[in-house]
């Protein structure tokens, strides 16, 4: 089975990344195939509501000329899902956002792409507003009739400077913890 991650961070291999790969461990020793695709560096823009995806039917996203349509064909084939964000003002990031409201309303466009599977947030946070970020993320999941993998507790990470979510010696085993629970998901709904 696929798993696709997305870091919605601006800045590639930082605290994000860190927590994103230790969630991937477990998966990928349970023999499923990952992919980490980093936002930072691509264009991905907002939802402008014009409709064409679901007048068209095509699960792509029409209103924009960005990257958003190649990192939507990733999650619409993946059998599974983790959506990282760093916390930018007690929420997920604007590429985070336009990334889910787009990946939402082309997916229930077009016959609700996203239903029954497993979907889990990491965040990285310097210091407060990560259980926000954390809903924000839950929310599209639960929205999208994803199945929702928690952990032993909040998905995040504490760390400010890039690499410092190291130190966070809870927060890593947070996210590896993840990660076993959504290959041990996986591995029921392959049944």
């Amino acid at each position: 089975m696929r798993v696709v991650a997305v870091n919605g961070s601006a800045r590639k291999g930082g605290n994000t990344t860190l927590l994103i790969e230790s969630a991937l461990v477990p998966l990928r020793e349970a023999g499923h195939e990952c992919e980490l695709i980093e936002l930072a560096g691509k264009d991905i823009r907002g939802c402008t509501a014009c409709g064409m995806c679901r007048e068209r039917a095509d699960r792509q996203c029409h209103g924009r000329r960005d990257d958003g349509n190649a990192v939507l064909d990733a999650l619409f084939e993946a059998d599974a899902v983790l959506l990282g964000s760093p916390t930018y003002f007690a929420d997920v990031t604007a590429e985070m956002k336009a990334l889910i409201d787009r990946a939402g309303y082309v997916a229930r466009g077009n016959g609700n792409l996203f239903a029954r599977k497993p979907g889990a947030a990491l965040v990285a946070a310097r210091r407060g507003g990560a259980i926000h970020t954390f809903d924000t993320i839950n929310h599209f999941f639960l929205i999208g009739e994803m199945i929702v993998v928690g952990s032993s507790y909040w998905n995040d990470g504490i760390g400010g400077a890039k690499g410092a979510v190291a130190e966070d010696e809870e927060g890593l085993a947070t996210a590896l913890k993840l990660g076993e629970n959504m290959a041990w998901v996986m591995g029921r709904l392959a049944g």
